[in-house]
């Protein structure tokens, strides 16, 4: 997949430091905004991670103090379309769980029956909870939509009174209700803005290593530092041979923001005194919002010899707004695998201890109803 950058003029750099795996190539005064594109890494990933939350102030953040319009169009846009592909996804797992049901009703368990009938149950409640989430963000984004034109409107009163005569008294007290105004509509935009930031989710990012031609050797120490607003992630690994690398850390829950960036600081660790910055870049985020997870490519320096490869999922709630009976459906990487599960043929005819069972059974009522047991 590719993500759209922020264009920005970049610093060339005259010196070039040669290590090992030939770091060095950026200067830290170089921070270009990259691409992230599809990426297959060829690193393994250490066993045993855990997901880490590392919040370094609460957990929603302050309203803003200057609204960004533009900005949360763009924002907007990308959600709407996630959600919409989010929504189709599980549309679909549903239809084909549905149309399994109807063809396997004949000659199957009652418990594989039981068991779909509970997923599609699961999935229904989860799709009429993303059409309200979906409906809820509609309704923000019409009530800011409304709040931004009643300020352009303040502004626009608030520049005539302010070019014409101020003389008379009922202009200036007309100009202190058009300012009064524009305060109350840009503190309402920025309280809208922070609450629609609420309603963005997740993004679960899995760190899948870094990748380079002839950048990588065995024994080299790197440390990844990522930001995103208030949020951070520091890791460190190390490159081992057969090209494995070993990380102390490889997954982080970062909460979707309007108006930052992500920041990816990559260091090679040479020394206690010796450390070479690698690349230090900033990226788009609003197009990870998608329902299936996606494998991200960064460049991290200049001639895209070395690359950090990251998969991202998103999950539209967040971790104090986690569904309850379908929170494993939401999850899109467990689809195919659930596929999989469901696409197994039930058993068409009993087997001979059901089949003696049933006969049992069927021999038992018959006596009872004719009065002989």
């Amino acid at each position: 997949m590719s993500l759209s950058v922020r264009p920005q003029r970049r610093v060339l750099v005259t010196k070039i430091n040669r290590s090992q795996s030939f770091a060095g190539v950026n200067s830290s005064a170089d921070r270009p905004f990259r691409n992230l594109s599809a990426f297959t890494p060829t690193v393994s990933r250490k066993t045993g991670s855990r997901v880490s939350r590392m919040f370094s102030m609460s957990h929603k953040s302050p309203p803003p103090k200057v609204p960004q319009p533009n900005r949360l169009d763009e924002v907007y846009e990308a959600l709407k379309k996630g959600l919409t592909a989010y929504l189709e996804v599980h549309q679909l797992e549903l239809e084909k769980l549905s149309t399994q049901i109807r063809e396997s009703k004949r000659n199957s368990r009652l418990g594989f029956l039981y068991d779909l009938d509970k997923q599609v149950k699961s999935i229904e409640r989860f799709l009429r909870r993303l059409e309200f989430h979906a409906s809820k963000i509609d309704e923000l984004y019409e009530a800011y939509c409304i709040q931004r034109r009643l300020r352009d409107g303040a502004h626009n009163m608030v520049k005539a009174y302010s070019t014409g005569s101020p003389g008379s008294r009922e202009a200036r007290e007309s100009l202190a209700e058009a300012s009064k105004g524009y305060k109350e509509y840009t503190e309402n935009m920025c309280l809208l803005e922070n609450e629609l930031e609420s309603q963005l989710g997740e993004f679960h990012v899995r760190m899948k290593g870094l990748a380079g031609f002839a950048r990588l050797c065995a024994g080299d120490q790197y440390e990844i530092f990522m930001k995103y607003g208030r949020q951070r992630w520091k890791l460190r690994g190390r490159i081992e041979v057969n090209s494995k690398q070993v990380w102390d850390s490889e997954e982080m829950v970062f909460l979707p923001l309007v108006t930052e960036f992500l920041s990816i600081k990559v260091t090679e660790l040479k020394s206690l005194a010796n450390h070479v910055v690698v690349g230090n870049v900033s990226c788009e985020t609003k197009d990870l919002f998608a329902a299936l997870p996606q494998v991200v490519a960064v460049d991290i320096n200049d001639l895209g010899t070395l690359k950090l490869s990251l998969e991202v999922t998103w999950n539209p709630f967040d971790k104090d707004d986690q569904p309850s009976a379908a929170s494993t459906v939401n999850k899109a990487s467990t689809v195919n695998k659930r596929f999989s599960t469901y696409n197994q043929s039930p058993p068409d005819t009993p087997s001979l201890r059901e089949q003696a069972f049933y006969v049992s059974v069927h021999q038992a009522g018959l006596l009872k109803r004719h009065g002989q047991w």
